[in-house]
């Protein structure tokens, strides 16, 4: 299993164009994967989207390839890691307004080499120092992209 342990990631930097085919490769399965993600924790821990939740579906979705903002990629002996930093266009400049998700393209030795799958959108459950509890889904531009699982 590839870990921020086992995979070294490289440093943030703009999407080139291989970047930019892996986005394109999962662009549908992000937007619909977030969607769901919404929806569900509005459900259950609303504070996960408390940024958007007044976004409408459609606006939150109005991403594209042009909004994909950094990236950081690793190679493990399953294949590469991408992370990404997207920027959602319908929200302001200030405050958050990004979505950071992990895609995975297959290596030689995996079952579908050179296919790109969404691995995951990241969700924040951070411990507060007066004990309390931070839950995020919605990062701003100052948030750093490091290795996540969930």
């Amino acid at each position: 299993m590839a870990t921020a342990e086992t995979v070294e990631l490289g440093p943030p930097h703009a999407p080139k164009e291989e970047s930019l085919k892996v986005f394109s490769e999962i662009e549908h399965e992000l937007k619909k994967t977030l969607l769901h993600m919404k929806h569900t924790y509005l459900k259950h821990e609303p504070e996960y989207f408390a940024a958007v939740q007044s976004l409408p579906d459609s606006d939150l979705t109005s991403f594209s390839s042009s909004d994909l903002e950094q990236v950081r990629v690793g190679v493990s002996a399953y294949g590469l890691h991408l992370f990404g930093k997207l920027r959602l266009p319908a929200m302001p400049d200030a405050g958050p307004a990004y979505v950071h998700f992990r895609a995975f393209v297959g290596g030689d030795g995996h079952q579908e080499p050179g296919v790109a799958t969404l691995h995951c959108i990241h969700t924040e459950d951070r411990e507060e120092p007066d004990g309390g509890r931070k839950y995020r889904a919605i990062f701003t531009k100052e948030d750093p992209l490091e290795w996540f699982d969930t």
